[in-house]
Formats: structure tokens, sequence, C-alpha cells
């Protein structure tokens, strides 16, 4: 969970990743989020919070998740396809890494009340799931779209004892849910922690859901190097919203220069029309919610609502790192429309008998996209289960379930 020692990929002191981070925050939420800042290093490198996170990431998450390696996906592909299986982890995603670690700083720091956005609902599940644990008040915001189109996950929240609220707002989705977020902790600032679900937002909450996240990419190393004996695969490929599934799956590649780091956006009904949420592709530098880093915007910065059939990818910008990494060639940005996600969720389906979420189905799409090598190793991360999207399955499967 360090910094990996190298400056070239990694946060400076005041959260910057070359151009890009840093903290464009109103004054009221200065308090709150310099306390944070202060605080975070200090609690989480101390040996009583490793400890205590690596038991629950043990025996409450089910880590290590397995990595697997998809014998009829490789024969389709004529490659070594491993899938690291994030949907198996409890709450069904990712997402659950860090808001294990987001919890376990807010009860140090002496917070009573948590607040989260989310936009397919992993994460408010997830942190739901740990505020029950923890014996916290909860409280979820989430656009008014995606609760009606993630319904189960709303149901899930709520049966956790956390309340949800829609947001009216804008797109109401999952921008206009962290947008809410804000306005909450600025309006709840002594007793509230704000345990925000990706790799964005103002310094320092990038560079520590990376931390919290790469554990990914920590347990594939090891993984393959049992499996292969080398740690270090061809490919690793992900998608990416704020991009903290990604970010983990990097995160201990990142100085693995002959890793090659793929991360796929959501094209929506195409990077070329006004339906998209390809942020790097259609966007340009500016300001989101307290960073800076690409989005979609107008020339003259009024944010453009984001499209995917996917709602954890529905976000008009993306992480701050990612950004970088992007600027400085360290990784590959790609991107899938909405067909090209549900054929290659529904061709894993068939062939390995894995629904994945439509999130990782973007990442899926990848693999039509790429020459491989039959020597290649090629690791797709499988950042959740696909149980929150069978609604929109069930829509697409006489289209694309023919045979």
């Amino acid at each position: 969970m360090t910094d990996k020692g190298n400056k070239d990929y990694m946060a400076d002191e005041k959260g910057f990743y070359g151009q890009f981070g840093g903290a464009y925050i109103p004054e009221m939420l200065y308090h709150n989020v310099e306390q944070l800042r202060q605080q975070y290093k200090p609690i989480i490198e101390s040996a009583s919070f490793q400890q205590e996170f690596k038991k629950l990431l043990k025996d409450y998450v089910g880590r290590p998740s397995p990595l697997y390696y998809a014998q009829r996906l490789s024969e389709i592909y004529k490659t070594n396809v491993y899938l690291k299986r994030e949907d198996l982890n409890h709450t069904g995603s990712h997402k659950v890494n860090n808001t294990i670690g987001q919890i376990l700083l807010a009860k140090a720091m002496g917070k009573k009340r948590i607040i989260a956005e989310t936009g397919a609902g992993q994460h408010g599940v997830a942190t739901a799931t740990v505020c029950a644990l923890m014996g916290l008040e909860c409280v979820v915001h989430m656009g008014e779209i995606d609760v009606k189109r993630q319904m189960p996950n709303v149901l899930r929240m709520k049966m956790l004892g956390a309340q949800v609220i829609p947001s009216m707002s804008g797109s109401r989705t999952l921008k206009d849910a962290g947008n809410e977020a804000l306005r909450d902790w600025i309006n709840n600032p002594e007793d509230t922690f704000y345990l925000i679900g990706s790799v964005v937002g103002p310094h320092p909450y990038p560079d520590m859901v990376a931390r919290f996240q790469s554990v990914i990419s920590e347990e594939i190393k090891w993984q393959l190097k049992e499996k292969t004996n080398s740690e270090l695969p061809n490919y690793v490929i992900a998608c990416i919203g704020g991009g903290s599934n990604a970010m983990g799956a990097f995160y201990n590649f990142l100085n693995d220069t002959s890793v090659k780091l793929i991360a796929v956006e959501a094209a929506g009904k195409g990077v070329n029309t006004d339906e998209t949420a390809a942020s790097i592709a259609k966007g340009s530098v500016g300001i989101i919610q307290g960073a800076k880093t690409y989005l979609m915007q107008t020339n003259d910065g009024q944010i453009i609502e984001a499209y995917s059939i996917s709602a954890g990818l529905d976000y008009p910008g993306i992480g701050p790192q990612h950004a970088h990494l992007y600027n400085i060639g360290r990784t590959q940005i790609m991107d899938a429309t909405d067909h090209e996600a549900l054929e290659a969720a529904f061709e894993l389906t068939r062939v390995e008998g894995i629904i994945p979420a439509l999130e990782s189905s973007h990442a899926l799409a990848a693999l039509k996209k790429l020459k491989f090598e039959k020597s290649d190793v090629v690791v797709v991360n499988i950042s959740g289960r696909g149980d929150k999207d069978m609604d929109t399955y069930i829509a697409n499967m006489d289209k694309y379930c023919q045979k």
C-alpha cells in the first residue's frame, strides 16, 4: 500500500500527478479535506491499521480473489487469458476493498456518520455493508435514473440499513450523486466522513483509494508467479470510468514498463456521438469535483452529461492519476460501445459460465481489438458480477443469444 517509490507515477505532496489532481475545493470544504490529508497516511500506514485491514480482507471479504485461467476464452483469442475474479468478493465487486479501508480510517478519525455516492450501486452496497459491520450511520446519494435501473442494489442498501437519497439534478446519474454528497459534507463537517468510491475527487482521495485497491495487482503478481513462473503479464486490461478497479489492477505494475496497461472507456452509442462517456477520447483538461483531469465539457467549461449502458461508467471525467498515466504514455486508452460490451458479456457467459457486470464487459470487449501472441499472458479484471444488470441483459437476450 506504499507509493512504490516512483515519483513519475505517484502524487506529490500537494496531490498532483504531473499537471493533474490537486484539491480545487470551496472554502467550506477546506477543513474537512485538510484534516483528512493530514491524518490519512499516518493512520493507514500504521501496523495496527494494516493488521485489521488485511484481516478483514481475508476473513470478511474473502480475499485473495481467484486468478482464473479461462481456457475456452483463451482458445477463442489464441492466447492465455486470465480473469481476476473481483466479482467473487463479498458484495460482488472490487468496491469493498476500498470501503473496508475507508471505514477503518473513518473510525480512527472518530467519525460517526458515513456518506457516499454511487452509480451502479456496487459502491453503495459496499459502503452500506461496512457501515452495518461497524455500526455507523450510512447515507448514500444516487442519481434518480440509477436508482431505477439498479433497483436490486438499492434494495440491498436499504436492507443493510442505509438511507438512499435520489439525486434529482442534472443528468440524475453518478456525477450528480457526487455533487449532492459534497453538499452533504459541507453541511455536516464535524461528524461526517465522505467515503468516495473511486480514484476521483480532491486530494487525498485519488491516492488513498488507489492504495486500498492496490491489493488487486499485488495478488495478481504472486498468483501469476505460481501459475506461470513469472509475476509479469504482457497485458492488464480493465474498464475505466472514475477508474478505481483499473488503478487497483495497474498499481503494482506501473514500474514494470514491459506490462501493457489497457484502460477501456465506455463509448456508449459511439465516441463520435453525443451519447458517450469516453472522457479521454472526447474530453479536455478541466476541473471536476475537486480535481484537475480530463472531462467532457463545453468550450466555456460546462460539464457535458455522460451516457453509458453501464451505470458505473456513466461519468464525464476520469481519475487524475489515470489522466497523468495516459498523458505520459504509460497506459493505452481504448473504448467499447454498449453493443460491444453486451457482445462480450454474453460471450463470457456462454463460454465460461461467468455473468460479468456491464462495467467489466467493457474490459472484455478489448480482447477483440488487440492482437496477441500465442505465448502472451493477458489479465482481464472482472470488477463485478452481473446480478445488478440482469434487467438489461434480459432486455437484450433475444438479440445476443440467438443460438
